[in-house]
């Protein structure tokens, strides 16, 4: 599987790349303070939006016409993507953090270091605000549909984002350590999360069916003197489209594919000359965005210069995961 650079001038870490919902529009937020816009296929930058504060975290508004982003001055920020043109919808007391947007019920969702998640209605006139204080910094957080997941140190706490009064529930994960990153199975009500370690739990619950699929691994066997590796799982992303697929980026630059149900690896990318910062299926799941970059994490983390790669997802990935499902059933 090739992949292509987009041959991008991005002037500090990348901080999140995101497909848009219907398109092969791809977002990028970096802490340059630039939002970019870049076609995917067409190998084109759409648009590039500076403002005066590093962005932490973007997302795309339905109509892929707008964006969201969340800033280190607190901001967030709504981006008009054909004049570049942005306003601030809400503040949060310190660094805003993590974004997110749901179509289902038109509000945008954001998390900051002050400890404070914030959901603004889109639906109205002005937005209106809605605020949940929960006491301890959010490590990640993910939704799709109505369901919105939460990680804070090792548990996950989850949310319906039309009863926003009450947690539906709040469970510890099975790594037992602080969780890096959490992504919602958009064909299921589970999870994968991947933890600072270089472990991944999943999470698939099915209503049908009593075997519920729970379990956690390494990413990386054990090196030769027998050690694991700890490298960071930065990002999980499910294929929108192929059941059970999904890959994971860690902090030392390694993308690997993996088959949640036959539980074992199919493929993993060349090694990047970056840690891997963000993930990106495109809507159809024929296409994997993938940002190499410093992440901040770490002392010696090695300093590159940003890159996002493109690649396509041949047939002889996609035959291996159906084979491997299959081969459980």
């Amino acid at each position: 599987m090739n992949g292509t650079t987009t041959g991008l001038e991005i002037r500090d870490a990348i901080s999140r790349i995101r497909f848009a919902p219907k398109s092969n529009n791809l977002l990028i937020s970096s802490w340059d303070s630039s939002l970019r816009l870049y076609d995917a296929v067409g190998s084109a930058l759409r648009l590039e939006a500076p403002c005066e504060a590093a962005l932490l975290d973007c997302c795309f508004h339905n109509d892929e016409s707008v964006a969201f982003a969340a800033a280190s001055d607190g901001c967030v920020r709504r981006y008009d993507l054909h004049s570049g043109v942005n306003d601030t919808i809400g503040n949060h007391d310190d660094i805003a953090t993590s974004i997110g947007y749901s179509d289902e019920t038109g509000q945008v969702i954001s998390a900051g270091l002050d400890k404070k998640i914030l959901f603004w209605d889109m639906r109205m006139a002005k937005a209106i605000e809605y605020l949940r204080n929960l006491g301890a910094e959010v490590d990640s957080m993910s939704l799709f549909g109505s369901n919105f997941l939460v990680a804070i140190g090792s548990s996950i706490h989850e949310y319906d984002l039309r009863k926003l009064d009450k947690l539906v529930q709040s469970k510890e994960s099975h790594l037992n350590i602080r969780i890096r990153c959490v992504s919602s199975i958009p064909y299921s009500k589970g999870y994968a999360v991947g933890s600072v370690d270089g472990r991944v739990a999943v999470e698939m619950p099915y209503p049908s069916n009593p075997n519920d699929i729970s379990y956690m691994f390494r990413c990386h066997p054990k090196s030769k003197d027998g050690r694991y590796h700890l490298a960071s799982v930065n990002d999980i992303v499910f294929n929108p489209l192929i059941c059970g697929a999904f890959v994971t980026g860690d902090n030392e630059g390694y993308v690997t594919a993996w088959d949640a149900q036959s539980k074992r690896r199919l493929f993993g990318l060349p090694r990047l000359p970056n840690s891997v910062a963000s993930l990106s299926y495109n809507h159809d799941g024929q296409l994997l965005a993938v940002a190499a970059s410093y992440t901040y994490q770490e002392a010696e983390e090695i300093e590159e210069p940003p890159q996002v790669f493109i690649y396509k997802i041949d047939d002889s990935c996609i035959r291996s995961v159906s084979a491997g499902s299959s081969s459980r059933n």
